[in-house]
């Protein structure tokens, strides 16, 4: 098993950073347990590649875990599967599908700057407002600050593509990056508000497109405390962002991740009109 696993770093910045991936290219005959038992060894989102289902018009198979469960789509994983397959001449297409447990996903490759960047879709993203102060005074207890360190005039939001996350604008990124949350009580408020992670952000002044934002993920059982970077939190975030006039139509987002972790970790998302595109560069881990 661990000759097929391949540790990638996704979301990379300037070939540094991004958050590692264990993918094992080959699945087959693996139970659940054996699968997460990977997840857990890496203490990472881990994806598992399966030939296509009979009779689909997809590529291939992927499932994900982490150690507390099994995942029903991760951006960063399908990202980093898909830049392997590319490295390693397991496809020559420039567009691989996937089918997950949350539906099928579409990657594609790009080359820019001598890089090549690997973009997963996702459908469009719905928002929510979070309109109970007690709720939100719970989120700001559990972050350890109080609503004067709110970024407005946006609201805290609950956004969703793939899974939902809970946005919360902070004024500037010395706050964001002093954060110090109480981790024991993150699960509980994620169920109250029935999302998989509390996503902080805050917008860079002065960029437009792309629109830069500084932002941290709090999962809500994964097994570890912080992400360096997370796909499916960038992408409904920019949903948020496009439903406060933040992100005109046709404008792009670059979510800066995992600097408070010292993995400094860069997301591109690209608005369409049927959904999103989630990407970025990727490398080989050495460890």
């Amino acid at each position: 098993m661990g000759q097929n696993i391949h540790l990638v770093n996704v979301f990379t910045s300037n070939g540094r950073g991004g958050n590692l991936a264990p993918i094992l290219m080959d699945a087959r005959g693996l139970t659940d347990l054996e699968m997460r038992d990977v997840a857990r060894r890496y203490e990472r989102e881990s994806s598992f590649v399966l030939p296509a289902p009979k009779g689909s018009d997809v590529d291939f198979e992927l499932r994900f875990f982490v150690p507390e469960h099994e995942m029903e789509m991760c951006g960063h994983a399908t990202v980093g599967t898909a830049w392997v397959m590319h490295s390693l001449g397991m496809t020559d297409k420039k567009e691989v599908k996937f089918v997950t447990k949350s539906g099928t996903v579409r990657t594609r490759r790009e080359e820019a700057n001598d890089q090549s960047l690997v973009f997963v879709s996702q459908p469009k993203g719905t928002v929510e407002a979070i309109q109970n102060e007690a709720l939100v005074a719970e989120i700001l207890s559990v972050l350890g600050i109080n609503s004067t360190q709110l970024g407005g005039p946006w609201p805290v939001q609950n956004a969703c593509t793939s899974r939902l996350k809970t946005m919360v604008p902070l004024k500037n990124v010395e706050i964001l990056n002093n954060l110090q949350p109480d981790f024991t009580r993150v699960k509980d408020i994620c169920e109250k508000l029935g999302s998989t992670g509390l996503y902080p952000y805050t917008i860079v002044p002065g960029t437009e497109n792309p629109v830069q934002i500084e932002a941290r993920q709090f999962p809500k059982a994964s097994g570890y405390p912080e992400d360096a970077a997370t796909g499916i939190a960038a992408a409904a975030l920019s949903y948020a962002l496009a439903s406060n006039g933040v992100v005109p139509p046709g404008r792009e987002v670059l979510v800066h991740q995992g600097r408070a972790m010292g993995y400094p970790s860069e997301i591109k998302v690209q608005l369409v009109d049927d959904g999103c595109w989630v990407g970025g560069s990727c490398t080989l881990d050495t460890r």
